[in-house]
């Protein structure tokens, strides 16, 4: 064996050792921190349930008599007639009294159509109906004009009953805002705020059609 064909496989040894070190150093820090992640992710998510139905005993995962699939990610005809095709349903949580009857559901959706990206959050529906509100887990629009969806849409949310929201031009705080299915538009970001009034929309659409008439389990 030539000199250099021996540096070039002490060259790959010495690469290979390196890769394998490497590997073995990733491998150990993910599984460090793999459950404090976890557990974060599930504080979140237990704050964000108790934002949107805050008289909840608990939440548990919603039981389907069909494929989780088929109801969680719905891409029928109708869902896109509607205009939700920029929409997605995610995890679906039942809130539940101390006797552990049913007081609505926690729908968590992804909007497709943020200026910047998606924007993810979770809306509690009553059982009748009744909205409670939206908690927004991730959005990442532009500063001072999207992002202050958490300041002006969030509140527009609490107890409503409407099919159908559709936003008013005008600016926020303008009281334009209060009829049947109006929300202030965000000054600046018609298009967050169309992808958040989407999300909402889809939700509600799915808690009708799916969860209020699709053979969910309460039990």
């Amino acid at each position: 064996m030539n000199k250099d064909m021996k540096g070039m496989w002490k060259d790959t040894l010495i690469l290979f050792a390196i890769t394998l070190i490497a590997g073995l150093i990733l491998g150990g820090v993910y599984q460090v921190t793999k459950a404090p992640i976890a557990a974060q992710k599930e504080k979140v998510k237990q704050e964000a349930c108790r934002e949107v139905f805050s008289d909840a005993a608990s939440f548990k995962d919603v039981a389907f008599h069909m494929g989780e699939e088929e109801f969680r990610t719905p891409r029928d005809t109708a869902w896109v007639e509607n205009g939700f095709d920029g929409v997605d349903i995610g995890e679906v949580m039942q809130a539940v009294d101390a006797d552990g009857s049913s007081l609505g559901y926690i729908i968590t959706v992804t909007a497709h159509e943020g200026y910047s990206g998606d924007i993810q959050f979770m809306m509690g529906v009553r059982e009748n109906g009744i909205l409670n509100g939206i908690s927004l887990l991730s959005i990442s629009e532009t500063a001072g004009l999207g992002m202050r969806a958490e300041e002006v849409l969030k509140p527009q949310f609490v107890d409503r009953k409407e099919g159908d929201f559709v936003y008013v031009k005008g600016g926020a705080g303008t009281g334009l805002a209060g009829s049947t299915g109006q929300i202030d538009v965000i000054t600046g970001a018609t298009v967050t705020t169309s992808a958040i009034l989407d999300g909402v929309n889809a939700g509600l659409y799915y808690f009708r059609t799916v969860l209020m008439e699709g053979g969910n389990s309460n039990g």
